[in-house]
């Protein structure tokens, strides 16, 4: 959970969506783990509310405000969660799989009574199966690529799945995890929280900037960035890459495009950091022109500016990035290449796209009235 939880993307889902159902006039509460590696100055009105027994141990029950949220953190006192970690040990299926035992009973001892149960990736998956006294469950997958026996039963157990792309639902549905459920399954792109990811108020941005100071505020930053790593001051595009450094992220590519840029004269900055379906929007967001593979989410946000006018306008959109299919080199060149050129030789194309980009919509506000509907398609059924 963002800010004071994080280690991929799933934190600032959870924040994000939170605050946008709870916008929408809904009553929401986050329940995690009480980590003992949270910063928990970030988190307002902190206090305990007793506890009760379970498992074997006291569980403590803290409540604060995290980002505008009420959440409950449970403190096993066994220790499950005082590892100055939040994922990583050897027993996290033991740990994690306490903590849903636990938020159940949470439910049952302070008598909380939730219409929906919205449990996210293999942590929570046990919930699905749980004792959820009548609560209806939505199960949401982030990365299949981890959990997959757990995702499993909770796709079995659960009301209504979704995924964070309409693609990567379609990409996952043959997954033996997924298939026999599809019915179930609905795919909602995530959304990025424009109050955090604001140009025109960013205060770690050395300008801030509008759409319409675009150039001026992202000159400033790139001449900021290379100061700090010491680049040198030349005027010249910076290709930055966000990923982890895993082999299903590809670094064969990312090796790939460090070179490519490097003979076009451009700089690369490469952020070796937990990524997730949100990087490209954020980036557009800030008017940085994404360069994709067409999969996953990346296929349902980044429409190719040179051959996809017909595809981003099927979707409400228009074309706002650079695009490649095959998993190799050849496929990275044609992208990147197209890019590149551009921003060198299309000043004025690059400036349009820049604008547009930073004109588009990447906020929770449909993507979290796409899950207020399937809560009530799931309290139906």
């Amino acid at each position: 959970m963002a800010p004071i939880a994080k280690v991929g993307g799933m934190g600032d889902v959870v924040t994000a969506l939170g605050r946008a159902v709870q916008e929408e006039g809904h009553s929401v509460e986050c329940i995690i783990p009480k980590y003992d590696s949270i910063n928990y100055s970030q988190v307002e009105q902190l206090r305990q509310e007793g506890g009760f027994a379970f498992g074997g141990t006291n569980v403590r029950v803290w409540k604060g405000i995290v980002d505008g949220l009420p959440t409950t953190f449970l403190e096993p006192e066994n220790g499950h969660f005082w590892r100055g970690c939040i994922y990583g040990r050897n027993d996290d299926s033991v740990r994690f799989g306490f903590f849903c035992g636990a938020a159940l009973q949470y439910l049952k001892t302070y008598n909380v009574q939730p219409s929906i149960i919205h449990c996210h990736d293999w942590p929570s998956a046990p919930v699905a199966w749980g004792d959820r006294m009548g609560a209806k469950c939505i199960f949401t997958i982030h990365n299949l690529s981890y959990g997959a026996d757990l995702v499993a039963r909770a796709m079995a157990a659960c009301d209504v799945a979704t995924t964070v792309s309409p693609t990567y639902a379609q990409e996952i549905s043959g997954h033996s995890a997924v298939a026999p459920h599809l019915g179930k399954l609905y795919g909602i792109r995530n959304g990025i929280d424009t109050d955090v990811w604001d140009p025109s108020s960013d205060p770690h941005l050395p300008v801030a900037y509008s759409p319409d100071a675009a150039l001026e505020g992202k000159d400033a930053a790139r001449r900021a960035l290379r100061s700090k790593l010491n680049l040198s001051q030349i005027d010249v595009p910076i290709v930055g890459c966000v990923t982890r450094l895993v082999a299903q992220k590809g670094i064969h590519l990312i090796k790939h495009a460090a070179w490519r840029t490097l003979e076009r004269g451009a700089q690369f900055v490469l952020l070796g950091s937990a990524p997730d379906g949100r990087v490209q929007m954020i980036a557009m967001q800030y008017g940085t022109v994404p360069v994709v593979r067409k999969t996953g989410g990346l296929a349902d946000t980044v429409f190719d500016v040179d051959h996809e006018e017909q595809r981003a306008a099927a979707a409400g959109m228009e074309t706002n990035g650079f695009v490649f299919e095959s998993v190799d080199a050849a496929g990275m060149d044609y992208a990147l290449n197209r890019a590149l050129s551009m921003w060198y030789s299309d000043k004025a194309g690059w400036r349009q796209l820049v604008h547009r980009v930073m004109r588009q919509d990447w906020s929770w506000y449909s993507p979290a009235l796409d899950y207020v509907e399937l809560y009530y398609k799931a309290m139906r059924s």
